[in-house]
């Protein structure tokens, strides 16, 4: 929880004051890192900007990601110009302009105080310096905080590393003779921020099969000056049950700008599955699974058998199918309580002001809102962007003391047909792609 505005200022002074809970079921593991990054030859190619903002990663599975990163007043962190070259390809391949949080909302259940921890709460501002310790084998790089409200603006607080996160597959032949598996490798990049009492964690995660995972999550304590929720708002905390911590909902919004091979140009499909009971004749239901194409700006909502792709309009993989990268949602407790909270995903025609999914500070025309879901207006979509909506409703706990565990919310992008097999598939087994028959 977090220190009333109205009664308390939420300034980086309350360092010694740790954070609430922003609390999800977990859509990625949070293992420990491993094996400092290597640094990239000199004469490699790389993202479109200077070695000082430049991620270059080649895991020890054979895939290498690049991008540029900066930081933003609002936003803080800025992933951009995001590629990752698998073994057997012979140039990085595009996939993101940009990646960054879009909002961080949080409605109390009692219904006195509401953030927008991005725009509304200096969120950027909070950044904090990390000590070695907080990024095992890792490098810890210098961010200059734009109008920093400290007097050194400069924050060690970017973390890139990378880690195992077990296997990546696993396959036994035919005969017992041999085990084929591999350990996946993952490029982490964070920061934490501090806003008010949360110290917000915000990771993005490179896996080796071409897999971006971004997650928030929130640690710290619960705030000692908001123990003042009713029954049906709140949970008792310590001994008995006179003190409730005020029950609350964190929306976590993400911004994605694709441009897959290079192009803005990307096609948004949805695809929707219907499963009908057996027929005569037949032993178990049948499931037909139909394609809409998502020509004009779309409010989306996740449902069982429901789920969307991003399709490059220029590149096709070594088996002629178009690169597409499929949106893999996490697990959400959708909030109701705004029109911008009610829909899971959004898609909306690029607009360089369109960048906040609440509370938006830019003026973006007569009429046009200050959220996201006021941008769903029936504009052709030439330049898709997606916006990504987890949300979860946090009622506290006694183990949510002292200090509070570590929670997360988020969702991934997968690759679906970025490339012909497996990009982590060994030589020996390079020939079995499609409908293969075994030597003689």
């Amino acid at each position: 929880m977090r220190v009333n505005s109205n009664t308390k200022a939420r300034t980086r002074a309350a360092v010694g004051l740790t954070v609430a809970a922003l609390a999800a079921g977990a859509t990625a593991g949070a293992g420990p890192a491993t094996a400092q990054p290597k640094a990239a030859p000199a004469a490699a190619p790389a993202a479109d900007c200077s070695a000082a903002y430049r991620i270059e990663q080649k895991l020890s599975t054979g895939t290498t990601w690049r991008m540029c990163w900066r930081y933003d007043g609002k936003a803080g962190l800025v992933l951009e110009k995001i590629s990752y070259r698998p073994k057997g390809e012979p140039k990085p391949i595009r996939v993101l302009n940009s990646a960054r949080l879009g909002q961080i909302h949080v409605p109390y259940d009692d219904g006195n105080v509401e953030y927008d921890d991005l725009t509304g709460f200096d969120f950027a501002q909070g950044l904090m310096n990390l000590a070695p310790g907080e990024c095992p084998g890792g490098t810890i790089k210098t961010v200059k905080v734009p109008d920093s409200w400290n007097e050194d603006p400069n924050v060690k607080g970017l973390c890139t590393t990378t880690r195992s996160r077990g296997h990546a597959y696993r396959m036994q032949g035919d005969t017992a003779n041999k085990v084929f598996q591999a350990q996946g490798k993952d490029l982490l990049v964070y920061t934490v921020n501090q806003v008010g009492w949360y110290e917000y964690m915000t990771e993005w995660r490179f896996q080796d099969d071409g897999t971006i995972t971004m997650n928030v999550g929130a640690t710290g304590s619960l705030s000692w000056d908001d123990y003042d929720a009713g029954d049906g708002r709140g949970w008792p905390i310590g001994k008995g049950a006179s003190a409730k911590a005020t029950s609350h909902s964190h929306n976590a919004f993400w911004r994605l700008d694709f441009a897959l091979d290079g192009s803005t140009r990307n096609k948004v499909e949805q695809y929707d599955s219907k499963v009908t009971a057996p027929v005569r004749g037949r032993r178990a239901p049948t499931t037909k699974t139909t394609r809409t194409k998502v020509t004009k700006e779309l409010a989306g909502d996740s449902k069982a058998y429901r789920w969307w792709r991003m399709v490059s309009a220029t590149g096709k993989n070594k088996d002629g199918h178009a690169r597409s990268y499929e949106i893999v949602p996490g697990p959400t407790t959708k909030y109701p309580g705004r029109s911008y909270t009610k829909h899971d995903l959004y898609v909306t025609q690029y607009n360089k002001c369109e960048l906040f999914a609440s509370n938006n500070p830019g003026n973006c025309g007569a009429g046009a809102g200050r959220s996201v879901d006021k941008w769903v207006n029936g504009q052709a979509l030439t330049h898709p962007v997606v916006w990504m909506n987890i949300g979860f409703h946090h009622i506290a706990r006694d183990e949510d003391q002292q200090p509070m565990p570590v929670h997360w919310q988020g969702f991934s992008i997968a690759p679906r047909d970025v490339t012909a097999m497996n990009p982590l598939t060994p030589a020996e087994l390079g020939r079995q792609n499609g409908h293969w028959r075994p030597r003689s």
